[in-house]
């Protein structure tokens, strides 16, 4: 599991970076502004995580408001990506979230983990690892796969289980087999509930250049979401 996600991350670096607005939506119109609302616009003097930094779009944006932002991924191709984008504004480091975080206790005032989690087996162990080094009054902001969209996915569903899922992406031109984790809503809330306390959940909707861009897709996303958005504090 863990190695076919790091081959298909590693071939999707170079896609990501080369990808227009225009065929990434979900991102640019439908993730990422919702995302963004929970970010405040002046993060200067603050240190911030990039859980599962990707390409590094997320890097930027916190980067640009005034964060001293450190992007971690498992992927080598995805933080030689991100070292491109950003050069000397951030500290970018190839990193398993399963495995103990080298950070000092209270390290950052924020984390940041878009569309990551649902690659990851063991949550309790990472998230004690975020609160460890989260600084106390900090913020957690995640997104993930939305619980009961994955069920589409399955021929036969279990819902109250944590199931491992196949997807296809259709990606440059090329399909990929994309493996994550499914869980059921209340695994996911106290997994959290354990280090965090739950400030604001968003089922985000599309914007409306998504709408113009792509009807069918945006009306589909209006009557099931498809990811998940938590904004969590540390207890």
């Amino acid at each position: 599991m863990k190695k076919q996600v790091l081959e298909t991350f590693n071939e999707l670096a170079g896609v990501y970076e080369k990808m227009g607005d225009a065929n990434n939506l979900y991102n640019t119109q439908y993730e990422r502004p919702a995302m963004m609302q929970h970010v405040a616009a002046d993060l200067s003097g603050l240190r911030v995580l990039d859980a599962g930094c990707s390409a590094g779009w997320y890097s930027e944006q916190l980067a640009d408001r005034g964060a001293k932002v450190t992007s971690v991924d498992m992927s080598p191709e995805m933080v030689s990506s991100t070292k491109k984008l950003l050069g000397e504004d951030a500290e970018v480091l190839c990193l398993d979230l399963e495995e103990p975080l080298p950070f000092g206790d209270q390290s950052f005032d924020f984390i940041v983990s878009s569309l990551t989690l649902h690659y990851l087996k063991d949550w309790q162990a990472v998230f004690a690892e975020f609160s460890r080094v989260l600084k106390p009054g900090g913020n957690f902001l995640l997104s993930i796969h939305h619980p009961l969209t994955d069920l589409q996915l399955l021929d036969e569903a279990h819902y109250f289980s944590a199931e491992l899922i196949v997807d296809q992406w259709n990606k440059g031109g090329k399909t990929y087999q994309v493996p994550f984790y499914r869980r059921p809503l209340n695994e996911i809330l106290n997994t959290l509930l354990v280090h965090f306390a739950i400030e604001h959940v968003t089922e985000p909707k599309p914007t409306a250049v998504f709408k113009e861009l792509a009807s069918e897709q945006y009306d589909h996303l209006m009557k099931s979401p498809n990811f998940l958005i938590l904004k969590v504090g540390k207890n």
